[in-house]
């Protein structure tokens, strides 16, 4: 028996909204660090809330230049072509 769909719009509730955003949040990182972990890749994740608090995954931390700063040198050199 499939689930039936949801409508997707937005949570009225602020409350409601926001345990909404942080078990999507969690649930997100938590598929980064499996995909990371299951394909070898390098993972960035950057998340802004409704109230501009920033939330970020790097999978690469350890490893030595965090996937953001690699990003941006990455795009800066396209530009220049």
């Amino acid at each position: 028996m499939a689930r039936e769909k949801i409508q997707i719009k937005k949570i009225a509730n602020a409350t409601a909204r926001q345990v909404t955003f942080s078990k999507r949040r969690r649930g997100l990182f938590k598929k980064a660090e499996e995909l990371s972990v299951l394909c070898d890749a390098d993972v960035g994740l950057i998340i802004f809330s409704s109230t501009g608090k920033l939330f970020e995954y790097s999978s690469s931390r350890e490893k030595g230049v965090p996937v953001p700063k690699r990003y941006y040198y990455i795009i800066g050199l396209q530009n220049e072509l």
